[in-house]
């Protein structure tokens, strides 16, 4: 296209940008969806910026003509926190993909919003320190955009969520001001929490674009093993049963047995298609030793097969990537199928009662669902094959998804643990927080007045 033929906004982003401004049909194709089922129309154009002062700017124009924003990260999100629409500007954030400082001594580092947890972590590796970042969502998912859907993943059982590793961000407001939140410090009681704000708002408040993150020791030992049971209870019962022990438990995930056939054939595994526990305990020698011992027990006590053991990092890696295809796997059941995954939390004394009641609830199903969770902060989901088009599954996958979030309500419970409101569960939402919402739309309109930022997404 010719600079001169394009439309004013997009003139000044050209002049701006230069090549990191794009008009073309396969560059917003590519960004006007995440990994879900979820579809909408394409950006207007995507642009690259690789500095908060080109955010800034970026920002300023689409202000200035009114254009709406939406923040891209890897899009890997199942709940359509970045899926587009018409007259829109996608700002992909993937070439803003420095690490801006470590400090070993303070156990933190600074990085821009498109570092993905990988390259910071191969980073940490590279300069010799004994540093890691914790949080696991399983796909090398963009740091900025695990801040903006408050992500956690495998890991959070002992490490906690983003929520629990963001010691500050820098952040660009709706007219383009660029803001600080939060500090090194590791406490503070400095006026309003900036930070958290942020730290899920999916986009809708602001654009962060820098992020100060805790760092956390490598565990000087590390065990994984799985476990077949006979029923989804008698998993889920040891679970409960586990964490009331002392043992040091860095994941557990329960995978029921529709997903262990899956994850068998997808990844070539021969393990027992039963409902199935994997484990992994970090800290010292002795203290995964003991905790193993613990584990096993309990696990006895309900009945459980022998314990298949990966100390081996390679085949610890085997082990776990097979867990982390499991959304794959499930795919894989119907060659050529959509995903629809819906996933809730609960009190983890109400998670063998929640899942048993959505089991009751799937067992009526003909979309062959299966079950697989972070078991251990009692958060599972449910992954849902779908032809692709057929809005009849669609349907009748929704319907069920609603369901399960009354049970989870129900329960003390929320409406997603970790995937986020999106545009999937903005009802869901309501359901939850009621008028809270409206103090939600009242915070939003006063930081974005012209509803610029990621709109539609939340709430309406």
């Amino acid at each position: 296209m010719n600079q001169h033929d394009l439309k004013h906004p997009h003139k000044e982003l050209h002049d701006l940008l230069g090549t990191r401004f794009s008009t073309d049909s396969a560059v917003r194709d590519a960004h006007a969806r995440d990994a879900s089922y979820h579809r909408g129309a394409l950006p207007d154009a995507v642009v690259f910026p690789k500095t908060n002062a080109e955010v800034s700017e970026i920002v300023k124009i689409c202000a200035k003509y009114n254009i709406p924003i939406i923040p891209y990260g890897t899009g890997t999100g199942v709940e359509g926190a970045v899926v587009a629409s018409e007259d829109t500007l996608c700002i992909a954030l993937n070439e803003m993909n420095r690490i801006l400082r470590v400090s070993p001594d303070d156990r933190d580092a600074t990085v821009q919003a498109g570092v993905t947890r990988f390259q910071l972590n191969y980073h940490l590796m590279d300069i010799g320190t004994q540093l890691h970042f914790p949080v696991d969502p399983g796909a090398d998912a963009s740091l900025g955009g695990m801040v903006a859907t408050r992500a956690s993943g495998t890991s959070a059982v002992r490490y906690g969520t983003m929520l629990d590793n963001v010691l500050g961000l820098t952040v660009v407001t709706a007219d383009g001001a660029i803001i600080y939140t939060g500090s090194r410090a590791r406490k503070s009681a400095a006026g309003y929490d900036l930070t958290r704000l942020f730290i899920g708002s999916e986009g809708t408040l602001g654009i962060i674009t820098e992020i100060t993150l805790k760092l956390t020791r490598l565990p000087e030992s590390v065990a994984a093993a799985v476990c077949a049971f006979p029923s989804v209870d008698a998993a889920v019962d040891t679970v409960i049963k586990l964490m009331d022990t002392s043992a040091n438990i860095a994941r557990i995930e329960l995978l029921d047995e529709r997903q262990m056939d899956a994850v068998n054939k997808y990844a070539g595994l021969d393990y027992e298609v039963a409902p199935t526990l994997f484990f992994e305990f970090h800290g010292s020698t002795y203290t995964v030793a003991e905790s193993s011992e613990i584990a096993g027990k309990i696990a006895g006590a309900h009945g459980s097969g022998d314990f298949r053991w990966a100390t081996d990092e390679s085949e610890r890696k085997r082990l776990w990537q097979a867990r982390y295809d499991s959304y794959y796997a499930a795919l894989n059941r119907r060659p050529g199928s959509v995903g629809y995954v819906t996933d809730v939390c609960v009190p983890i004394s109400q998670l063998a009662a929640c899942i048993a009641k959505t089991k009751v609830v799937l067992a009526k199903s003909s979309l062959v669902p299966s079950i697989l969770g972070h078991v251990g902060d009692g958060n599972f989901h449910v992954v849902f094959p779908l032809e692709p088009d057929n809005k009849d599954e669609l349907a009748e996958a929704q319907q069920l998804s609603h369901q399960i979030v009354d049970i989870a309500l129900e329960m003390d419970g929320t409406c997603t643990g970790e995937h986020g409101v999106g545009v999937g569960k903005r009802n869901a939402l309501e359901k939850e927080h009621g008028e809270g919402v409206d103090l939600m739309r009242a915070i939003k309109h006063a930081l974005d007045p012209r509803n610029l930022m990621n709109p539609g997404k939340i709430f309406l």
